[in-house]
C-alpha cells in the first residue's frame, strides 16, 4: 500500500510537471475592447523575441472580461483599462492586493483620455464637452455598466461639469442626464460603439479614447474624420496585473511576468506610442511628442478622491450611474 501511495503521489507530481510545462509556453491575455490591433503588434514583436511562445487574447469591456475570469475564463494577465475592474479579481481572489507593486508606474504602462472623433469638416462645430449636450447633437459611446471606456467618459464629463458648474450638484446631475439623453444607442463596448459610428454612421461626435481615434482615423481615412481634443479630459490609466490564481495553477507566471515587463521596454514603448497611447518612457515619448496635442488632465484622485470613492459614490448599485442610466 505505501508503494502504491508512493507511485501515486510521483505520478501526480510528474503530471503536474507536464501540464504546467505545457503551460508556460502559452499565454492568454485577456484585454480591453478597443485593443486588438495594437496587442496583435505587442503579441508579434514579443513572441519574436521568445521563439516557441503562444500568446492568445481575448477582448470585451474590461467590466464583463473581470467577471468572465471570475466565472472561469482562464486568463494569465490582464490589460485593463480600469483600476476597478482589477479591483474586483482582487476582491475574489484572483489578483493579489499589492498588484500595483509589481510593475512601474502602479502597474501602468501607458495611459491615454477620453477624447472626441467627429466627421471630415466637423459639420456640427464641436470643440469641447459643453457642445455635447446641445440638442442638435448625437453622440456616440458604450454603455458605462459593461465599458471601462464609457466610464471614463462618464467621469471625465462629470469632472468638466463639476469645474463649470462650480461643484453644483444639481447642475452637473443634469449637464450628466442631457448627454446620456443625446447618445441614440448604448453598444456594450469601445469597438461596437465605433462599428456603430463609423460603419453605420450613427452619430456626429464617437467619445473613445485617443487611441482609438488615432486608430480609426488610420483604417478608414484621416480624410473621413477628425480627432477633437477637448479642453480638459481626465488621465486614463491602463492598468495591468498578473492573475495569481490562473498563473500558480498552470505554471505560467515567469511567461505572464515577462509578457507584462515587455510593455515597459522602449520596443514595447514604441508600439504603444505608434498605435495612439501616451507613455511614461521620457526619450519614447519625446520621439512622439508631435502625435499628441497639448490638453489639461485631471485624475481621479484630485476629482473625485480616488477609485474606492468613485465605486462607492458612482458605480455601486443604486449609486449615481444607476440613477442616471436606469432612467434611460
Amino acid at each position: 500500500m505505501k508503494r502504491l501511495l508512493l507511485v501515486g503521489a510521483a505520478l501526480a507530481a510528474f503530471l503536474a510537471s507536464s501540464v504546467n510545462s505545457q503551460s508556460a509556453d502559452k499565454l492568454l491575455n485577456a484585454s480591453y475592447d478597443v485593443a486588438r490591433e495594437l496587442f496583435v503588434q505587442v503579441n508579434e514583436a514579443f513572441v519574436a523575441a521568445h521563439p516557441g511562445v503562444t500568446i492568445d487574447q481575448s477582448h470585451a469591456g474590461t467590466s464583463k472580461q473581470a467577471r468572465a475570469i471570475v466565472e472561469g475564463l482562464e486568463a494569465d494577465a490582464v490589460t485593463f483599462n480600469q483600476v476597478t475592474d482589477i479591483a474586483f479579481l482582487v476582491k475574489n481572489g484572483f489578483v493579489s492586493e499589492d498588484w500595483q507593486k509589481d510593475f512601474a508606474n502602479k502597474a501602468s504602462p501607458f495611459y491615454s483620455l477620453p477624447s472626441f472623433l467627429v466627421r471630415a469638416g466637423n459639420p456640427k462645430n464641436i470643440k469641447d464637452w459643453n457642445d455635447l449636450v446641445r440638442d442638435d447633437v448625437k453622440v456616440i459611446f458604450p454603455n458605462p455598466k459593461t465599458s471601462g471606456n464609457a466610464r471614463y467618459t462618464y467621469l471625465a464629463a462629470t469632472a468638466y461639469a463639476r469645474e463649470a458648474y462650480k461643484d453644483d450638484p444639481a447642475k452637473v446631475a443634469e449637464f450628466i442626464d442631457k448627454l446620456f439623453d443625446n447618445v441614440p444607442v448604448f453598444d456594450t463596448g469601445g469597438r461596437a460603439a465605433t462599428t456603430t459610428f463609423v460603419e453605420r454612421e450613427i452619430g456626429d461626435v464617437l467619445i473613445t479614447f485617443e487611441s482609438e481615434t488615432t486608430g480609426i482615423r488610420k483604417e478608414f481615412g484621416e480624410d473621413k474624420f477628425e480627432a477633437v481634443t477637448p479642453s480638459v479630459s481626465l488621465l486614463a490609466e491602463f492598468p495591468v496585473a498578473i492573475v495569481d490564481k490562473v498563473v500558480d495553477q498552470r505554471g505560467s507566471r515567469e511567461l505572464a511576468k515577462a509578457y507584462l515587463d515587455f510593455l515597459y521596454t522602449p520596443e514595447g514603448q514604441k508600439i504603444l506610442a505608434e498605435n495612439g497611447n501616451r507613455v511614461n518612457d521620457q526619450a519614447v515619448a519625446a520621439q512622439f511628442k508631435d502625435k499628441f496635442p497639448e490638453v489639461r488632465l485631471v485624475t481621479v484622485e484630485d476629482v473625485f478622491g480616488g477609485w474606492d470613492k468613485i465605486q462607492e459614490e458612482h458605480f455601486a448599485s443604486g449609486a449615481l450611474l444607476d440613477q442616471i442610466y436606469g432612467e434611460r
